[in-house]
């Protein structure tokens, strides 16, 4: 019958065009600030940094460091710990179920990366948010992982950097997840005590409980360009105050103009700068 027919073929056009989506955006992306659509190759090869108006996206962990280290440096540290579901918590999935689907479609055990390598000659212990995983929310194993690389840092006397990515604070772990924020923290601190230097690097997005501790503590605080930090997101602030806020919140140029972040650095110049900060740092520490 024709209907039938019909419907068959309306079927197949639709999966076609489906298919034809997915495809195009494999090879092409649309950019979020001059709305170009951009080939996919030409953004990799310009380290996630759009070319025609300078937008930076956001950028894998691994594939960030890759492009920042000193070839072949990298030592990967406590990749093997993986998060528990304490406090049997369920929302509209249950948190191991999340976990699951995070490491699926990342490759990844957790929300940080943390090792030591060389950056431009200089030793460091380098920690790396990745914001796919679960939004780079910092739970207990973000938590242990980040202090554990401090205290590899004090016992072998060398500079951290951190780069944030995150959304804030696991909500499935409840205050555990909060607790880090102190346990990072009182690590960072020895490490000032035993006169080493930490650098942050702050990406789009840092907020939450990451940019109230360890994104804010760093000796010196970098910040990638147009990259959205701050505590609350800027609706909850506007709906709180009920007054409209100033252009370019939460920003990083907003952030520098009012002397919350030191620099604003581009991600080619990334790896220069900091090799050259940690020279510096450690000539005087």
């Amino acid at each position: 019958m024709t209907w039938f027919k019909k419907g068959e073929e309306e079927e197949k056009g639709g999966k076609e065009r489906r298919e034809e989506l997915r495809l195009s955006d494999t090879l092409w992306v649309k950019c979020n600030s001059c709305n170009e659509i951009i080939y996919r190759k030409v953004i990799d090869q310009n380290l996630r940094v759009c070319p025609k108006c300078n937008y930076h996206f956001q950028i894998p962990a691994r594939k960030r460091i890759e492009c920042l280290i000193d070839s072949g440096t990298f030592v990967e540290r406590d990749q093997h710990l993986v998060s528990s579901d304490v406090l049997d918590f369920k929302d509209l999935k249950r948190y191991p179920q999340r976990i699951k689907e995070s490491m699926e479609t990342t490759g990844e055990k957790d929300a940080v990366i943390c090792g030591e390598a060389k950056i431009d000659g200089q030793p460091v212990m380098l920690g790396v948010f990745e914001f796919s995983f679960m939004g780079g929310s910092l739970g207990s194993v973000v938590g242990e992982k980040i202090t554990r690389l401090i205290e590899r840092a004090i016992e072998k006397k060398t500079g951290v950097i951190i780069f944030c990515a995150s959304g804030g604070a696991r909500m499935q772990e409840g205050i555990l997840s909060l607790m880090q924020m102190a346990k990072t923290s009182a690590a960072l601190a020895k490490l000032r005590e035993a006169r080493l230097p930490y650098i942050s690097v702050l990406t789009d997005p840092t907020t939450g409980g990451v940019s109230a501790s360890i994104g804010m503590l760093g000796d010196i605080i970098i910040a990638e360009p147009k990259a959205m930090i701050g505590f609350a997101g800027p609706r909850v602030i506007k709906e709180t105050i009920r007054a409209e806020l100033p252009e370019g919140f939460q920003r990083a140029e907003y952030l520098l103009e009012h002397g919350n972040v030191d620099l604003i650095v581009e991600r080619r110049e990334l790896r220069q700068t900091l090799g050259s900060l940690l020279e510096m740092l450690r000539t005087n520490g």
